[in-house]
């Protein structure tokens, strides 16, 4: 085929007895001293290693991570980038002649990532799938890239070069203010406070002196950001455990040898935390610094309280309850190597220390799936932070009181890991008793009785809570479902209409608005889709009834059981909907803190982090909620949640109950969850994963094709699990057994979302290098493509 393109071009210029392009302007090519090569911060699949730049001599200084801007497309559009590679020497030129374009500048902002994030980035691009610009832009805050919070401080101080004429006689005034800079115990000094230094009322004479050079000016930039007080607890000496002792020492000397992962397997409120601290502590004796992660649920000013208290000014805090001012403060705070410790959620895992600097990171409740990022670079912050550990020598702890089976595996099946036991409370504190409530029973008894309505708390629970409040204690309520009603149906037989978003396959939740014309909106969960509640039915006209269950319900509900025993001033409702600003929460925190809040009701949110002495009282209104969900983890979810949130009472000196409601009491995750027997829930899932080899024994990814046409969607997840199965069939077998496994195409479990139909397609394979080899293959072939319409998943951890 004919390059049109080539000789048009070519023959255009051959006319006009040109040999190549002319030049916009005289000035356009520069002079260069070496070639970087750059990733633009952009989704481009294309050039995966970047793309080559010529570097002027105004960029001499010029470093591997920098942040630039370069000129990109035909158009020459600018766009930030990053410098992966720097080869010195003079300009080089592309493959076929071509003159290289050159860096404009760098970044205004002064943004930079160390080596150690670069090379970080590259794995993360290459494993999870993702174009390395959208990776790079995912590591850096936005908040960092527009300079938010930046300003700029005038300071004085005394110039460089005495000036070549005597000075003139000088007024009072203007002696003072050289005295004052004289007397000054550091210099520069910022202008007002030289002036009050000075006993001036303005600034103009210092001003005069600087025009008459007697002064200099200098102009310093930095990051303002405005805090609220955090709440210190006092740091108080802590009697260690033998057991928490000897985990200390191992994991200090297993962190001075270089790279290794440790398992810390603690109950809740075994003391963890505080076998945190203490590496940490040795950590920071020697030199080193540590990144802590925490869930972002989890991230309660109790918990980073403990770290201030422990560390004083040398922590840094990352979390999305921060302003852009505040990131943006805290990240340059890390980057000039003033925090020895970094807490944050998930992204904190790419906090910028100075290379060389890194010793430990933890991953506190590594179990937990918020540390998966569910847009792309869909990466999983425990396995990230490992992979940093390992690219910077350093150590990681993983803890949890309920490790997800990956982990499990990785220690006891693989001896990738080495393990810990805390099976044991702190002294002074037992596990709370768990009483298991079968509803199904529940709601029989209470129908022989002639009591059909559908309690929401049964009569345990409710003797339970009024039993607790009325002796003092507090109690939490936890419901994973938020809202007041889950579907909105008509209640006639003959019609048997449900409400469903226009916009998704699911049904419209039902949320309470007293301040509405009818009292509440229904809103869909996925699309955020409202509309006001229509309280008759569209096909038949008959009313309405709200059905199911949400955390509103609860709350309603609790106050009409215990009148005179709790009111809306006490009992308060903790979920995405009624937390909606970081203030919100910690002001309800600090409410339960103090007693005046009694009574928490909340979903997942209250099932982490938080340790109150007083709450005496858990009840989980219904822990199927993600049983019966189509995911082959839905079993461990439930055992994880209900023993998190069973960890939060009887934590001081008062003995702690947990009610657990469910219609699957016999289900091992209840029935191990309420004995506290991690073991136990192992031995009885992991025999269903081998059988399937599934994860953790197999290893997964997971493909979504969307598009607004349901043919094309489909068309698209067809094609795709086509070429996957003849890559797959191409790889040797191994004792007679396929290589791979391909599952589907497949409508999703949730199969339109925001007007997008939505299929799936699996890979299952023995080991992580056969899933990247067939991705890498079809990648290649440019059709594993992350956009709008392909979403690529490895090693999900849902699959709804």
């Amino acid at each position: 085929m004919p390059n049109f393109r080539a000789r048009g071009i070519a023959g255009a210029y051959t006319a006009r007895g040109m040999t190549e392009p002319p030049l916009l302007f005289e000035d356009d090519r520069q002079p260069s001293i070496g070639v970087a090569r750059v990733v633009p911060e952009r989704g481009l699949d294309r050039y995966p290693d970047g793309l080559s730049y010529s570097v002027p001599p105004s960029l001499a200084g010029l470093r591997v991570g920098q942040r630039v801007v370069v000129p990109l497309g035909r158009g020459n559009r600018p766009a930030p980038g990053f410098v992966v590679e720097i080869k010195p020497g003079p300009d080089a030129a592309e493959a076929g002649g071509r003159a290289l374009k050159t860096i404009l500048r760098l970044d205004a902002a002064g943004a930079e990532l160390a080596g150690p994030l670069i090379e970080l980035a590259q794995w993360i691009a290459g494993y999870y799938c993702a174009p390395l610009g959208s990776t790079f832009a995912a590591m850096l805050p936005a908040a960092v890239k527009r300079g938010v919070g930046r300003t700029q401080r005038v300071l004085v101080d005394l110039p460089e070069a005495p000036p070549a004429a005597p000075p003139r006689r000088l007024t009072a005034q203007q002696q003072r203010v050289l005295d004052a800079l004289a007397a000054a115990p550091a210099r520069p000094v910022e202008i007002h406070d030289l002036a009050d230094r000075a006993e001036l009322k303005t600034a103009a004479p210092i001003r005069r002196l600087i025009g008459r050079g007697l002064l200099a000016q200098v102009r310093q930039s930095e990051i303002r950001a405005h805090w609220e007080k955090i709440a210190v607890p006092p740091s108080e000496p802590v009697s260690l455990t033998p057991r928490q002792r000897a985990i200390i020492d191992a994991v200090s000397s297993r962190i001075e040898a270089g790279f290794g992962v440790d398992v810390l397997h603690g109950v809740t409120g075994s003391g963890k935390t505080e076998i945190y601290l203490n590496v940490i502590e040795r950590l920071i004796a020697r030199g080193r610094s540590a990144i802590v992660l925490v869930p972002e649920i989890a991230l309660t000013p109790q918990t980073v309280g403990r770290f201030l208290a422990r560390f004083e000014t040398g922590v840094a805090i990352l979390h999305s309850g921060l302003t852009a001012a505040q990131r943006h403060e805290q990240w340059a705070m890390i980057a000039r190597g003033e925090a020895r410790v970094v807490v944050g959620a998930r992204s904190a895992v790419f906090a910028p220390l100075p290379a060389g600097s890194l010793g430990l990171v933890v991953v506190d409740e590594e179990h937990d799936s918020s540390y998966k990022q569910d847009q792309a670079p869909r990466y999983h912050a425990r396995d990230v932070a490992i992979r940093r550990a390992q690219i910077e020598g350093a150590g990681v702890i993983l803890g949890s009181a309920t490790p997800s089976l990956e982990t499990w595996h990785n220690a006891a099946q693989r001896n990738l890991y080495r393990w810990h036991d805390l099976p044991d409370r702190i002294p002074g504190a037992k596990l709370p008793r768990v009483e298991v409530i079968d509803l199904r029973e529940q709601q029989r008894q209470a129908a022989a009785e002639g009591d059909r309505s559908i309690r929401l708390i049964g009569p345990r629970l409710a003797a339970a809570l009024r039993e607790t409040l009325e002796r003092g204690g507090q109690a939490m309520l936890l419901l994973n479902r938020r809202g007041y009603a889950n579907y909105i149906a008509c209640p006639s037989q003959a019609c048997g209409w449900v409400m469903q978003c226009e916009h998704c396959d699911v049904a419209m939740v039902y949320h309470k608005d007293r301040s509405l014309p009818r009292g509440g909106v229904v809103r869909c969960h996925h699309c955020l889709a409202e509309q006001v509640f229509h309280p008759r039915c569209p096909a038949c006209g008959a009313r309405v009834v709200p059905f199911g269950m949400g955390t509103q319900r609860i709350e309603e509900e609790v106050q009409r059981l215990l009148p005179g025993v709790i009111d809306e001033h006490s009992v308060r409702r903790m979920d995405s909907d009624s937390m909606r600003h970081a203030r919100d929460y910690y002001d309800v925190l600090d409410r339960f803190a103090a007693g005046e809040v009694r009574l928490l009701v909340g979903t997942q949110m209250i099932a982490k982090g938080l340790d109150y002495p007083n709450v005496r009282l858990v009840g989980v209104i219904n822990a199927d909620t993600a049983i019966s969900l189509p995911d082959f983890r839905s079993a461990e979810r439930t055992f994880q949640l209900v023993a998190q949130v069973a960890g939060r009472c009887g934590r001081g000196e008062h003995a702690g109950l947990v009610i657990v409601q469910t219609f699957s009491p016999q289900h091992p995750a209840v029935q191990c969850a309420a004995r506290h027997d991690y073991a136990a829930f192992v031995r009885s899932e992991m025999p269903q994963r081998e059988y399937a080899g599934l994860p953790p024994v197999g290893r997964m990814a997971r493909i979504v094709v969307r598009d607004t046409d349901h043919a094309k969607a489909g068309e698209r997840a067809e094609s795709l699990a086509a070429e996957l199965r003849s890559i797959a069939e191409a790889l040797p077998r191994e004792a007679g057994r396929r290589a791979a496994w391909i599952k589907g195409p497949a409508p999703c479990a949730l199969s339109r979302i925001a007007d997008h139909y939505r299929f799936g397609v699996e890979i299952i394979a023995p080991t992580a290098a056969i899933v990247q080899r067939l991705l890498t293959d079809l990648r290649n072939r440019g059709l594993a493509v992350s956009d709008a319409h392909t979403a690529i998943d490895v090693d999900p951890v849902a699959l709804l």
